[in-house]
C-alpha cells in the first residue's frame, strides 16, 4: 500500500528544521506547496537530498529545493543526484560562489541532448576499474583525472563526468573504455612524439589538417588494439557500428594502408596531403579530441628532467657495479661498456641493459625513466645512456624533494608532496573528494634504555611469548577427508559406510594427514598518538608494540607499524615507525622508544592509507590491527560525533572489501557504544586496564591470525 503524501504543515517543520529559517530567512511556504503536489516516493526523494546538502551548506539546500521539482519531470533522479553530488564537491573544492553558480547551470540543461542519461557512465563509478585497467597496459603510468572532454598529453588521460552516447549502462562501460584505450594508445605508439600544431601550421587551415591527421591516427591506432587486445577491438567495431556512419571509400583506402603490422606516424603523415584534400573526415564516437598545447607543454617539461634522472640513475648504476667487482679500484680506471636494448613485442615494452655485455637487472625506477624517454622519442637517444659526470647535476634539483610537512605550520601552507583521501560525509551519503591532506612523517628515535628496560620488565613474559610463537611458527594442522593419509579419519569412514548400506556411493575420502602450515601473513599496525594517549597509556603502547616486534620476529610475519593523528582535515598525519621492508633493527627500536603523543584522533584517513600500503603487500592473509584508545575525534571540527564514527565505519568498509580483516584493540571503556556500529560484533577488543595491554596484545595477535 502506497504510503499517504506528506502535508504542506509537515514539510514546512521539516524544511524549518534543516534550512535554519529562524536564521536565514528563507521562506519555505511555496516550496513546502510545490512539494505537496508531488507524489509521496517524490516528497521523500526531494527531500532527502535537501537535508542531505544542507549538512554541506544551508544556502545550496536552498537553491536545490526551488529548482529540484521543476526538474523531475524531465531530468532522471540519477542524473539529478548526480548534480547535486557535483555541486557539493564544487563547494568543498571552490566556495559557495561557484557552487551556485554551478546550480544555476542546470537551467540550462537540454533533454534532447542527454536522452541516454539515466544509463550513463558516471566518472566517479568507472574511473577506479578503468584506472586498474589502464595500470595493466604496457607504457608509461597513466592516471585518470576528470574534465571537461576525453584527452591525453601523455602524463594523464582525461574523462568527462558523463558518457552517455548509448541506452544500455554497460555499453557506456565500453565506450569509455575503448576511448580510454586509444587515448593510451597515442601515447605508446608515437601519436604524440610530433610537433603536432606545428605540422598543422603548415596547412591553410591547420584546424582541418589536424582534424585529418587525428582521424588518420584514429584508424592506425584502432588497427594496433585489434592487434594488442582483439576482445576490446570487438567491443569496438560492435559499438561503432550502432553510433558511427560507414567509412567513405577514400578512407577505407587509408584504413588499409594503415592497418599493416609496422605502420607508424610517418604513414599517417604520408597521406596527410590527400586527406587534407578530401572533403569528408570520419570522426568516432570513441576517439576523444586532440590537444597540441597540452601536449607539448607536458612533454617539454618531462623530457630534460627525465634525461637528467636518467643519466644520474646510470652513473649510480655504474658505481655500484664497480663496487662489486674484486679489484674495484682497478675496474673504475676502465669503466664498463653500457648498452641498453629495447624490446618492443606482443604489445608488450622491456628493456635489456648490459655491461661489458653481461646482462644486469635494472631497478624499477630505471625502467620507468627508459620506458618513458622511449615513448618520447621511439628509442633511447645516445646521449640519454651517458652516465652522469661527478657534480654535474644536482639531484635535489632534479628529482622531486619532499617538502617539510611542518613547513605548512610555518607560514608556508602547501599541498605538493601530500597525498588527498577522500571523507565520507553521512550527512550528505557521498564523499568529499580529496578533503583529507595526509603527510607521512617519521618518528624522531629516541636513543635511549627504553626498549632494555621494557625487556627487563617483561622478562617472564618475553620468555613465555617466545615459546608460544615458536610453537606457533611450527605448528601443524591437521587436514581430514583426505584420499590418503597418516590415519584414518573415523567421522569420515562412519558416514561412507553408512552410504555404502543406504546404496549411495562410498566416497575414498577416508583419511587424515598433517600438514605444515605456512604462514603467509602481512600485518600493519595503527597506533594512536593523538594527546590522549599522554602518560600510562603512551607507555603500555610502546611496551606492547615492544612485545608484539619481538614475538613477530620469531614467526616471520611481514609487518609495519605507523601512528596517526591530526588537527583538522588539513593537518592529516602519519608517522612511519616501521615499514613492511625495514629490519627490526636500532633505528626501529629507537622510533618506538620516540613515540610521543601528538593531536587529535581523525581516523579515516589513516585507515585508507593504510589499507593502500596492505593492498601492495604480496601476502594470502591482510590484516590491519589499530591500537586506540577512544573514539574518533577532532579539534572543533565537524568530524566530532557522528560523523566521525561513520567515516572511519566507512574507512574500514573499503578495506574489507579488498580482502583486509580489520580490528581494534582500544582503552576506552565507552567503547561499546561505537565500536560494534564500526567494526562489527567480532572485530574488536576492549582492555578496562591499560597495564593490561603489553601482555594481552601479543595474544589478541595470535588469536587474530591462526
Amino acid at each position: 500500500m502506497a504510503q499517504q503524501q506528506l502535508t504542506t504543515a509537515e514539510m514546512e517543520a521539516s524544511l524549518h528544521i534543516w534550512l535554519d529559517t529562524e536564521f536565514t530567512y528563507f521562506k519555505v511556504e511555496q516550496l513546502a506547496a510545490e512539494l505537496a503536489t508531488l507524489t509521496r516516493d517524490e516528497q521523500d526523494f526531494l527531500l532527502g537530498w535537501i537535508r542531505r546538502i544542507a549538512s554541506t551548506h544551508i544556502t545550496l539546500a536552498w537553491q536545490f529545493g526551488r529548482r529540484a521539482p521543476a526538474l523531475l519531470s524531465r531530468m532522471e533522479r540519477r542524473l539529478l543526484e548526480a548534480w547535486a553530488v557535483h555541486t557539493c564537491d564544487v563547494f568543498d573544492r571552490t566556495g559557495l560562489q561557484t557552487a551556485l553558480r554551478v546550480m544555476e547551470e542546470v537551467d540550462s540543461f537540454d533533454e534532447t541532448q542527454h536522452r541516454n542519461d539515466a544509463a550513463g557512465a558516471l566518472f566517479d563509478d568507472i574511473s577506479p576499474i578503468l584506472g586498474n585497467f589502464v595500470c595493466g597496459l604496457s607504457g608509461r603510468r597513466l592516471h585518470i583525472e576528470e574534465g571537461d572532454a576525453a584527452w591525453t598529453d601523455g602524463e594523464r588521460i582525461v574523462l568527462p563526468p558523463l558518457i552517455a552516447a548509448l541506452p544500455d549502462l554497460d555499453d557506456n562501460f565500453q565506450l569509455a573504455k575503448i576511448t580510454v584505450a586509444l587515448l593510451w594508445a597515442q601515447t605508446r605508439y608515437g601519436t604524440l612524439r610530433a610537433d603536432l600544431a606545428g605540422l598543422a601550421a603548415r596547412y591553410a587551415d591547420p584546424e582541418r589538417a589536424l582534424a585529418r591527421l587525428y582521424a588518420l591516427e584514429t584508424l592506425r591506432l584502432s588497427a594496433r588494439i585489434a592487434r594488442e587486445l582483439p576482445g576490446l577491438y570487438r567491443q569496438m567495431q560492435r559499438l561503432r557500428a550502432q553510433l558511427d556512419p560507414a567509412l567513405p571509400p577514400t578512407w577505407q583506402r587509408f584504413e588499409a594502408r594503415l592497418a599493416a603490422d609496422q605502420a607508424t606516424l610517418d604513414d599517417s603523415l604520408a597521406l596527410l596531403d590527400a586527406a587534407y584534400e578530401d572533403t569528408d573526415c570520419p570522426q568516432w564516437s570513441d576517439q576523444g579530441c586532440l590537444r597540441p598545447d597540452a601536449i607539448a607543454t607536458a612533454r617539454a617539461a618531462r623530457l630534460d628532467k627525465e634525461k637528467a634522472r636518467l643519466r644520474i640513475k646510470l652513473a649510480e648504476l655504474l658505481e655500484e657495479h664497480t663496487a662489486a667487482q674484486p679489484d674495484p679500484q682497478s675496474a673504475a680506471e676502465t669503466p664498463p661498456e653500457l648498452n641498453v636494448t629495447p624490446r618492443d613485442e606482443n604489445g608488450l615494452l622491456d628493456f635489456e641493459i648490459t655491461l661489458d655485455d653481461a646482462p644486469i637487472a635494472p631497478p624499477d625506477g630505471v625502467k620507468q625513466l627508459l620506458t618513458s624517454v622511449y615513448l618520447d622519442f621511439g628509442e633511447i637517444p645516445p646521449d640519454y645512456l651517458t652516465p652522469a659526470g661527478d657534480g654535474e647535476y644536482d639531484p635535489n634539483l632534479v628529482f622531486d624533494q619532499p617538502e617539510d610537512p611542518d613547513a605548512v605550520w610555518h607560514g608556508t601552507y602547501h599541498e605538493k608532496g601530500a597525498e588527498l583521501y577522500p571523507e565520507w560525509d553521512h550527512g550528505r551519503q557521498h564523499y568529499r573528494k580529496n578533503w583529507c591532506v595526509m603527510r607521512e612523517k617519521t618518528v624522531t628515535p629516541a636513543y635511549d634504555d627504553f626498549y632494555c628496560d621494557t625487556l627487563d620488565k617483561y622478562a617472564g613474559v618475553v620468555k613465555h611469548l617466545r615459546r608460544k610463537f615458536e610453537a606457533l611458527r611450527d605448528e601443524n594442522r591437521i587436514e581430514k577427508r583426505q584420499v590418503q593419509g597418516d590415519e584414518i579419519d573415523i567421522d569420515a569412514l562412519i558416514e561412507a559406510l553408512a552410504d555404502a548400506k543406504d546404496g549411495s556411493e562410498m566416497s575414498d575420502r577416508l583419511f587424515v594427514r598433517l600438514h605444515r602450515a605456512e604462514r603467509n601473513i602481512a600485518v600493519a599496525f595503527l597506533v594512536d598518538m593523538s594527546g590522549s594517549t599522554k602518560g600510562w597509556i603512551n607507555e603500555a603502547e610502546r611496551e606492547a608494540l615492544i612485545l608484539l616486534c619481538e614475538a613477530l620476529e620469531l614467526l616471520g610475519d611481514r609487518y609495519a607499524i605507523y601512528g596517526f593523528s591530526g588537527t583538522t582535515r588539513k593537518r592529516c598525519e602519519l608517522f612511519r615507525i616501521k615499514t613492511f621492508d625495514e629490519r627490526y633493527d636500532g633505528e626501529v627500536k629507537a622510533r618506538i622508544s620516540g613515540i610521543r603523543p601528538q593531536e587529535y584522533t581523525r581516523m579515516g584517513f589513516a585507515l585508507r592509507h593504510m589499507t593502500k600500503l596492505l593492498n601492495q603487500v604480496e601476502a594470502k592473509t591482510r590484516v590491519l590491527v589499530t591500537l586506540s584508545d577512544g573514539r574518533p575525534d577532532d579539534y572543533f571540527d565537524v568530524y566530532r560525533g557522528q560523523y566521525g564514527i561513520e567515516d572511519t565505519r566507512m574507512a574500514l568498509l573499503e578495506a574489507a572489501r579488498t580482502g583486509i580483516h580489520p580490528f581494534c584493540i582500544t582503552l576506552d571503556r565507552d567503547a561499546r557504544d561505537y565500536l560494534p556500529h564500526m567494526y562489527g560484533a567480532a572485530r574488536y577488543i576492549i582492555l578496562d586496564d591499560v597495564r593490561q595491554l603489553p601482555v594481552k596484545v601479543t595474544d589478541i595477535y595470535r588469536r587474530i591470525t591462526t
